[in-house]
């Protein structure tokens, strides 16, 4: 790394940075300190960007511009629910639209709002609700006592569906939220799942450099606010903000970008989550009963979708979808896409579907991929065929 210079052209992705410190990934013990390394690294090659921010006088930090003021989280509604054998819960949530009911759940760090460029898109149709998970937004985290894992969480929100009146609704996740969408399926607590880009699937390897590149950004999103609000008027910040979650930094106008941030940073089961994750066998099994649609970005640049091929084996009869460009948050790069597979995953004609049966291609994929079906031999050979990571 140190052979030429490195200047502001080459810096910008996080994802490049983090392929730099794969060996040290590689080094569990090590995974939070190469988070915190790769952080460094990024500033130290930005300039001492930050560095040099931090240490002007607050009339100089915008030169002359007045940093906007980033808007207050919204407000959700709350509910209590104390799930056979647990303690009391509370989530926070909102609900809107009319049609089948869609649960959608967040990823890790972040909160329902990474989902408000596609709740509108489907809100005339379905009736949709977003929830915090414990810990993450508004919802408290978990009581003291409480197990930290994915039986808990399950059993949690199956309460809250039946606090809330729904009966086995659809239910769509996102990374985290994605398994955890996989495991309501397994339970019997959805009508249907829809996983985008679910952790769990990954290589013990894979699983340390996603937590070195997690823990990387969440360093960032501590950065004084001033700071990211600063670099969120700009693409070019824009990149080292959350250059290896969003493949189209552009798209993200600065109050989304400083909302994202402060998810990250005010997410207080962000580490014990982690530690969770640690667990042998997130998910096992198949889902025979439920209707599975598993859609990934071809340029994830956290959780590879080389590991589609994993959740291919393990769900035999599950719908591949591949989301063409899109990185890790494919909410924010393709947001018309990620609602359209969304209502095609949860249209009353196609759960009663029977499963198994070829369906034609509904949904743009990469030329290196073979289609999109409900069979496994189809999924597999999408996999098989695409060779991006």
């Amino acid at each position: 790394m140190g052979e030429r210079p490195v200047t502001m052209l080459n810096i910008l992705s996080l994802s490049s940075v983090a392929s730099a410190f794969t060996p040290i990934t590689r080094l569990g013990a090590g995974v939070l300190q190469a988070g915190t390394q790769v952080v460094e690294k990024v500033c130290d090659w930005a300039g001492g960007l930050p560095a040099a921010v931090l240490a002007m006088p607050a009339p100089l930090v915008n030169r002359g511009r007045a940093i906007p003021p980033v808007a207050p989280s919204a407000t959700g509604s709350f509910v209590e629910v104390r799930p056979p054998g647990l303690a009391t819960m509370t989530a926070a949530y909102e609900r809107r639209g009319t049609g089948e009911p869609v649960v959608l759940l967040h990823g890790l760090g972040s909160n329902r709002q990474a989902w408000d460029a596609v709740v509108p898109l489907l809100t005339v149709e379905r009736d949709v609700i977003t929830v915090d998970l414990p810990g993450f937004g508004e919802s408290p985290d978990l009581p003291d006592g409480q197990p930290r894992d994915l039986a808990t969480l399950v059993a949690g929100l199956g309460a809250v569906f039946t606090a809330l009146g729904l009966e086995r609704p659809h239910v769509v996740g996102h990374s985290l939220g994605g398994l955890i969408a996989l495991r309501l399926g397994q339970a019997g607590l959805a009508r249907s799942v829809t996983s985008v880009a679910p952790a769990g699937f990954w290589s013990q390897t894979e699983r340390w450099y996603a937590f070195a590149i997690l823990t990387a950004a969440r360093q960032i999103a501590r950065l004084p606010e001033p700071i990211t609000a600063w670099l969120s008027q700009s693409i070019l910040g824009h990149a080292v903000l959350t250059g290896t979650l969003y493949m189209r930094a552009d798209q993200s106008a600065p109050e989304a970008v400083a909302a994202s941030l402060r998810a990250l940073r005010q997410a207080v089961a962000f580490q014990a989550t982690m530690r969770a994750g640690r667990a042998r066998d997130l998910f096992a099994g198949d889902i025979p009963d439920v209707p599975v649609t598993i859609a990934w970005g071809t340029a994830d640049r956290v959780l590879p979708a080389r590991q589609a091929a994993r959740a291919a084996a393990m769900i035999p009869m599950m719908r591949m979808v591949w989301l063409p460009g899109c990185s890790h948050v494919p909410m924010n790069d393709a947001p018309q896409l990620v609602a359209q597979v969304i209502l095609q995953a949860t249209a009353p004609s196609s759960t009663a579907e029977r499963r198994g049966a070829d369906s034609k291609p509904e949904i743009a994929i990469p030329r290196q991929s073979t289609g999109i079906s409900s069979s496994a031999r189809h999924a597999r050979s999408a996999v098989d065929g695409y060779t991006g990571s």
